[in-house]
Protein backbone atom coordinates (compact mmCIF):
# COMPACT_ATOMS: atom_id res chain seq x y z
CA UNK A 1 0.00 0.00 0.00
CA UNK A 2 1.00 3.58 -0.49
CA UNK A 3 2.31 5.23 2.67
CA UNK A 4 1.36 8.68 1.40
CA UNK A 5 -2.05 7.57 0.15
CA UNK A 6 -3.04 6.10 3.53
CA UNK A 7 -2.65 9.37 5.41
CA UNK A 8 -5.95 11.25 5.91
CA UNK A 9 -6.36 14.84 4.71
CA UNK A 10 -7.70 17.03 7.55
CA UNK A 11 -10.60 19.28 6.51
CA UNK A 12 -10.97 22.55 8.38
CA UNK A 13 -14.35 24.16 8.89
CA UNK A 14 -15.82 25.72 5.77
CA UNK A 15 -14.39 23.18 3.32
CA UNK A 16 -16.98 21.18 1.41
CA UNK A 17 -16.18 18.04 -0.64
CA UNK A 18 -18.63 16.81 -3.29
CA UNK A 19 -18.14 13.75 -5.48
CA UNK A 20 -20.03 13.19 -8.73
CA UNK A 21 -18.76 9.91 -10.20
CA UNK A 22 -15.07 10.45 -10.91
CA UNK A 23 -15.25 14.24 -10.51
CA UNK A 24 -14.40 15.70 -7.09
CA UNK A 25 -15.27 19.32 -6.29
CA UNK A 26 -13.67 20.97 -3.26
CA UNK A 27 -14.95 24.39 -2.21
CA UNK A 28 -13.65 26.68 0.49
CA UNK A 29 -13.41 30.32 1.45
CA UNK A 30 -11.07 31.19 -1.43
CA UNK A 31 -12.86 29.37 -4.25
CA UNK A 32 -13.72 26.07 -5.88
CA UNK A 33 -11.35 23.52 -7.44
CA UNK A 34 -12.17 20.28 -9.26
CA UNK A 35 -10.21 17.11 -9.95
CA UNK A 36 -10.89 13.91 -11.89
CA UNK A 37 -9.90 10.85 -9.86
CA UNK A 38 -8.83 7.57 -11.51
CA UNK A 39 -11.21 4.58 -11.56
CA UNK A 40 -9.14 2.46 -9.17
CA UNK A 41 -9.16 5.16 -6.44
CA UNK A 42 -12.04 5.95 -4.10
CA UNK A 43 -12.55 8.79 -1.63
CA UNK A 44 -14.63 9.15 1.52
CA UNK A 45 -15.25 11.92 4.07
CA UNK A 46 -15.57 10.96 7.73
CA UNK A 47 -14.89 12.88 10.96
CA UNK A 48 -13.69 16.01 9.09
CA UNK A 49 -11.06 13.97 7.25
CA UNK A 50 -10.82 13.11 3.58
CA UNK A 51 -9.55 9.57 3.03
CA UNK A 52 -8.29 8.13 -0.25
CA UNK A 53 -8.55 4.38 -0.81
CA UNK A 54 -7.02 2.10 -3.43
CA UNK A 55 -9.27 -0.32 -5.30
CA UNK A 56 -6.71 -3.07 -5.91
CA UNK A 57 -3.04 -3.69 -5.23
CA UNK A 58 -1.61 -3.36 -8.72
CA UNK A 59 1.54 -1.29 -9.19
CA UNK A 60 -0.28 1.40 -11.18
CA UNK A 61 -3.11 1.65 -8.67
CA UNK A 62 -0.66 2.08 -5.78
CA UNK A 63 1.06 4.90 -7.65
CA UNK A 64 -2.25 6.61 -8.48
CA UNK A 65 -3.34 6.18 -4.85
CA UNK A 66 -0.46 8.31 -3.51
CA UNK A 67 -0.64 10.78 -6.39
CA UNK A 68 -4.37 11.35 -5.96
CA UNK A 69 -3.95 11.88 -2.22
CA UNK A 70 -1.23 14.49 -2.81
CA UNK A 71 -3.26 16.31 -5.46
CA UNK A 72 -6.38 16.37 -3.28
CA UNK A 73 -4.32 17.65 -0.32
CA UNK A 74 -3.07 20.48 -2.55
CA UNK A 75 -6.66 21.32 -3.55
CA UNK A 76 -7.75 21.44 0.11
CA UNK A 77 -4.81 23.69 1.02
CA UNK A 78 -5.49 25.90 -2.00
CA UNK A 79 -9.15 26.60 -1.23
CA UNK A 80 -8.34 27.11 2.46
CA UNK A 81 -5.15 29.23 2.52
CA UNK A 82 -3.91 29.50 -1.09
CA UNK A 83 -0.39 29.30 -2.47
CA UNK A 84 2.29 31.92 -3.05
CA UNK A 85 5.62 32.00 -4.87
CA UNK A 86 7.97 34.94 -4.39
CA UNK A 87 10.49 36.13 -6.97
CA UNK A 88 13.19 38.74 -6.69
CA UNK A 89 14.85 40.71 -9.46
CA UNK A 90 18.61 41.39 -9.31
CA UNK A 91 20.40 43.78 -11.65
CA UNK A 92 21.01 47.48 -12.15
CA UNK A 93 17.93 49.03 -13.72
CA UNK A 94 15.93 45.81 -13.54
CA UNK A 95 12.41 46.39 -12.25
CA UNK A 96 8.81 45.25 -12.51
CA UNK A 97 5.39 46.85 -12.28
CA UNK A 98 1.78 45.76 -12.61
CA UNK A 99 -0.35 47.76 -15.05
CA UNK A 100 -3.95 46.54 -15.22
CA UNK A 101 -3.87 42.84 -16.16
CA UNK A 102 -0.23 42.99 -17.34
CA UNK A 103 3.08 42.54 -15.58
CA UNK A 104 5.71 44.79 -17.19
CA UNK A 105 9.32 43.72 -16.70
CA UNK A 106 12.37 45.84 -17.51
CA UNK A 107 15.13 43.24 -17.36
CA UNK A 108 17.91 44.44 -19.63
CA UNK A 109 16.31 44.09 -23.04
CA UNK A 110 15.85 47.00 -25.43
CA UNK A 111 12.09 46.81 -24.81
CA UNK A 112 9.96 46.10 -21.75
CA UNK A 113 8.59 42.55 -21.52
CA UNK A 114 4.82 42.39 -21.04
CA UNK A 115 3.24 39.32 -19.43
CA UNK A 116 -0.54 39.09 -19.28
CA UNK A 117 -1.70 37.83 -15.89
CA UNK A 118 -3.93 34.72 -16.23
CA UNK A 119 -7.32 34.50 -14.54
CA UNK A 120 -7.23 33.14 -11.00
CA UNK A 121 -3.70 34.46 -10.38
CA UNK A 122 -2.84 37.62 -8.45
CA UNK A 123 0.54 39.27 -8.94
CA UNK A 124 1.80 42.03 -6.68
CA UNK A 125 5.06 43.98 -6.94
CA UNK A 126 6.79 45.44 -3.87
CA UNK A 127 9.74 47.85 -4.09
CA UNK A 128 9.93 47.35 -7.91
CA UNK A 129 12.11 44.25 -7.41
CA UNK A 130 9.99 41.77 -5.45
CA UNK A 131 7.19 39.93 -7.26
CA UNK A 132 4.62 37.77 -5.43
CA UNK A 133 2.48 35.30 -7.41
CA UNK A 134 -0.63 34.14 -5.50
CA UNK A 135 -3.51 31.80 -6.31
CA UNK A 136 -5.49 28.77 -5.18
CA UNK A 137 -4.15 26.27 -7.74
CA UNK A 138 -0.61 25.16 -6.82
CA UNK A 139 0.26 24.00 -10.33
CA UNK A 140 -0.84 27.26 -11.98
CA UNK A 141 0.98 29.42 -9.41
CA UNK A 142 4.20 27.46 -9.93
CA UNK A 143 3.87 27.57 -13.72
CA UNK A 144 3.28 31.35 -13.79
CA UNK A 145 6.27 31.92 -11.49
CA UNK A 146 8.45 29.69 -13.69
CA UNK A 147 7.29 31.54 -16.83
CA UNK A 148 8.18 34.91 -15.28
CA UNK A 149 11.59 33.53 -14.25
CA UNK A 150 12.22 32.37 -17.84
CA UNK A 151 12.18 35.98 -19.12
CA UNK A 152 15.63 36.51 -17.58
CA UNK A 153 17.15 33.55 -15.77
CA UNK A 154 19.90 34.36 -13.27
CA UNK A 155 23.25 34.28 -15.00
CA UNK A 156 26.23 32.69 -13.23
CA UNK A 157 28.81 35.50 -13.59
CA UNK A 158 27.14 38.53 -12.02
CA UNK A 159 23.95 36.93 -10.71
CA UNK A 160 21.66 39.29 -12.61
CA UNK A 161 18.18 38.09 -13.45
CA UNK A 162 14.93 36.88 -11.90
CA UNK A 163 15.20 34.25 -9.18
CA UNK A 164 13.05 32.68 -6.50
CA UNK A 165 13.44 34.11 -2.99
CA UNK A 166 16.06 32.02 -1.23
CA UNK A 167 17.40 30.44 -4.45
CA UNK A 168 21.17 30.02 -4.43
CA UNK A 169 23.02 30.80 -7.66
CA UNK A 170 26.42 29.13 -8.03
CA UNK A 171 28.68 31.93 -9.20
CA UNK A 172 31.49 31.25 -11.67
CA UNK A 173 34.85 32.88 -11.62
CA UNK A 174 35.54 35.27 -14.50
CA UNK A 175 38.56 35.28 -16.76
CA UNK A 176 41.87 36.22 -15.18
CA UNK A 177 44.72 37.84 -17.08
Amino acid sequence: MSRIGDRPIPLSTGIDVKQDGVKVEISGKLGVLTHIIPDCVSISVENNELRVGAGNHSRQCKALHGLTRSLLANLVTGVDTGFEKKLEIHGVGYRAQVSGKNLILNVGYSHPVEFSIPDGIDITVVENTKVAVKGIDKQRVGQVAATIRQFRKPEPYKGKGIRYVGEYILMKEGKTV
